[in-house]
């Protein structure tokens, strides 16, 4: 029987029954880099994006670390959505079940007043959202002063969301040694000052994301020509029949126009954006994992941190602004070793992106659908250099037909050049007559 990759950091027995039970073999690339260095006590950043490991990266050598003797807070483990959170404290909760170690998920749209009385004694992890985990700090029901570790859970969307600061109070209020771990998928220029105020010299791993994407997941752009695009995407939508579909937009009245229409025309749609109540999220949460749903419209920073399984296809409707977001969203399909497909329906304005993504070593099938038949087109780079080389063509054989004159006369090159446009117009009519 092939050994457990995981026994080289001689983690508790425990852990590691949970770890087997999990079926984890071998350490992803982040849980490699991360996991020595959080049982050394250093200080770390990791970026990598979702569906790496990123969880149980800081998770397992933190509970290794907690010591269930001792009735204190020992770590603290911020997230920016109540359903990531909730995923967190889930995933303790697998971990540590059979152990004296106590944890407790605190997040907004929960009786605060109950949780104050439920606080008389501390529990070893805590999981929360920060600004209801700095709200029982302030009501000093939380103690956070006595523990050692505290997670920041994607950082970037911490800023995003503007929870920087209830996160700055919180570590405010822990030790001067306190060892800090912050997961980003990027490290925006905004978040470094706080990163440089609470960490001196941190280890960093960064786990590359063209190399994650590139994996099982087939890239595939659709070209919207003079189609209707919500139209197209039906049409692609019911043609691919997904298990479960994402459908990415990028902004929020964008997500109810296209969920709106998709819902008229029959489909069962479902839609995550930060305009929902805590409570809507919630229900749609439970109905997309009782299968109520085929697709989800979501917003990009909405549906991170939100971990949905059995996504089979991502479509965008619409290509990210910033062209990192294209790897997280197309990160929650193809998760642990499954295949999956990303969609992209594109305008005539998006190539110039789509070159930069393949420079980034996403390689892009380019496909129609035509009359129920999806058609290979030919590579964008090959279109534009075929337009690029008839162009130079008719340049060339313009430029041959002109005679330089032998006596400069003032006014000379605008004649040149107007009798050179004529001649390529000329050629370009008649080559569109031979087609």
């Amino acid at each position: 029987m092939t050994k457990n990759a995981f026994t080289q950091y001689e983690f508790k027995t425990f852990i590691q029954h949970a770890i087997e039970e999990r079926g984890f073999h071998e350490p992803t690339e982040i849980q490699k880099k991360m996991i020595p260095m959080i049982l050394k006590g250093q200080s770390a950043i990791g970026q990598s994006q979702t569906g790496t490991g990123k969880t149980h990266s800081y998770l397992l050598p933190i509970i290794e670390k907690i010591h269930a003797a001792s009735e204190t807070v020992q770590a603290v483990i911020t997230a920016p959505t109540r359903e990531l959170a909730q995923q967190i404290y889930q995933e303790i909760l697998k971990i540590t079940k059979d152990t004296d170690i106590t944890s407790r998920c605190f997040i907004g749209g929960t009786d605060k007043q109950r949780t104050i009385e439920k606080l008389k004694s501390q529990p070893h992890i805590v999981v929360g959202t920060p600004g209801r985990i700095n709200d029982l700090v302030k009501e000093q029901a939380l103690l956070v002063y006595t523990a050692t570790m505290l997670v920041i859970d994607e950082a970037d969307l911490m800023l995003d969301m503007g929870f920087i600061e209830d996160v700055d109070q919180i570590a405010g209020k822990m030790p001067e040694n306190l060892q800090m771990l912050v997961f980003s998928a990027t490290i925006p220029e905004k978040l470094k000052p706080f990163l440089k105020k609470y960490m001196e010299n941190p280890q960093f791993a960064h786990v590359e994301p063209e190399r994650l994407s590139a994996k099982n997941i087939e890239h595939v752009i659709v070209p919207v020509k003079s189609r209707d695009k919500i139209n197209l995407l039906y049409n692609i939508l019911t043609d691919i029949n997904p298990y479960l579909g994402i459908v990415f937009t990028n902004t929020k009245s964008k997500a109810d126009e296209v969920a709106d229409a998709l819902i008229a025309k029959g489909l069962k749609v479902g839609r995550i954006h930060g305009d929902l109540s805590p409570r809507e999220r919630k229900k749609v949460m439970k109905q997309t994992r009782n299968l109520e749903f085929q697709y989800i419209v979501a917003t990009d920073l909405a549906a991170r941190g939100i971990d949905i399984e059995g996504i089979s296809h991502i479509i965008n409707f619409e290509l990210p602004q910033d062209l990192d977001f294209y790897i997280h969203r197309t990160g929650r399909t193809a998760r642990a070793g499954n295949s999956g497909i990303a969609f992209t329906i594109y305008e005539a304005s998006d190539e110039d992106a789509i070159n930069r993504l393949e420079k980034k070593g996403i390689h892009f099938a380019h496909k129609d659908l035509k009359k129920g038949d999806w058609v290979e087109l030919p590579a964008l780079n090959k279109r534009k250099n075929r337009q690029k080389t008839s162009a130079d063509e008719a340049d060339v054989k313009a430029k041959s037909m002109v005679r330089k004159p032998k006596k400069v006369k003032p006014g000379y090159k605008k004649k040149m050049k107007y009798k050179m446009e004529q001649i390529k117009k000329r050629e370009r009519r008649i080559k569109s007559r031979n087609k």
